[in-house]
């Protein structure tokens, strides 16, 4: 889970003149030099003994991002984090200046299950141009509350769309929900599943991401996958054979 979902980050830094991707004493760092912070990104790169380990894993990445002027935000698997050291984690990060912005079920399938209803009507196509770039932005900036334009910056290198397979479903020509993929860790991690208001509990975000992991599973044989589940998504998912096995933390500054 750690792994692939560092790498997700580090696909987008890595397409980007301004990003960097380094690796600090206990922090990975994948930063995409953007306006939105999520995406200048700090993660655990070994296990946590206790608060001041925890201090010093955040001080670390603070110089880096403060002396850049970036504000950025610490994506952590809690299993990273001995119990004590979990109880106390909201306060330490507080202390440096990072609040806590949302817990996500970390979730593995070995294998997805079959549908239980037939797939929606849809024509999905793998971005590949500036019509579904434009598409997948759009949809990932209204589901994602995110301006636009932020979204579309993290997006915009067109080398970010080789390692980052990202798809937009189309019904009637509209462009109605998304999915994406990343390989790492020796799993497909399924990323930016949105689907438009209006056009929800259609079964469209679905048969996108059940699209992306079939082709990529075509491509490079890998069945297990992995996902950070948001509260709605959480009962599609554990329905097609997703299961929790850990918590992702989110500290943004």
């Amino acid at each position: 889970m750690a792994d692939n979902l560092r790498e997700s980050f580090r696909v987008i830094a890595a397409s980007r003149p301004a990003g960097e991707v380094r690796e600090l004493p206990g922090v990975s760092v994948a930063s995409s030099g953007v306006t939105f912070q999520m995406f200048n990104a700090a993660f655990l790169s070994a296990p946590v003994n206790g608060d001041g380990d925890l201090a010093r894993r955040i001080l670390v990445p603070a110089m880096h991002f403060n002396s850049r002027r970036l504000e950025w935000a610490y994506w952590v698997c809690e299993d990273w984090m001995n119990p004590r050291a979990r109880r106390s984690a909201r306060r330490v990060f507080e202390r440096y200046g990072l609040h806590h912005s949302v817990d996500l079920p970390g979730m593995v399938a070995e294998e997805v299950l079959p549908p239980v209803k037939p797939p929606a009507v849809l024509e999905v196509r793998r971005v590949s141009d500036g019509p579904t770039r434009d598409a997948f932005c759009a949809i990932g900036s209204v589901c994602f509350h995110v301006p636009l334009v932020w979204f579309q910056e993290v997006f915009e290198s067109p080398s970010v769309w080789e390692n980052f397979a990202a798809y937009v479903g189309y019904a009637d020509q509209e462009p109605v929900a998304t999915s994406a993929i990343v390989v790492g860790g020796g799993a497909l991690g399924v990323y930016n599943v949105a689907t438009m208001p209006g056009r929800q509990r259609q079964g469209f975000g679905e048969t996108v991401m059940r699209y992306a992991l079939e082709d990529a599973r075509g491509r490079l044989g890998i069945r297990r996958s992995i996902l950070q589940s948001t509260p709605a998504g959480l009962h599609l998912y554990e329905r097609m054979g997703y299961r929790k096995v850990t918590t992702v933390a989110v500290y943004a500054s």
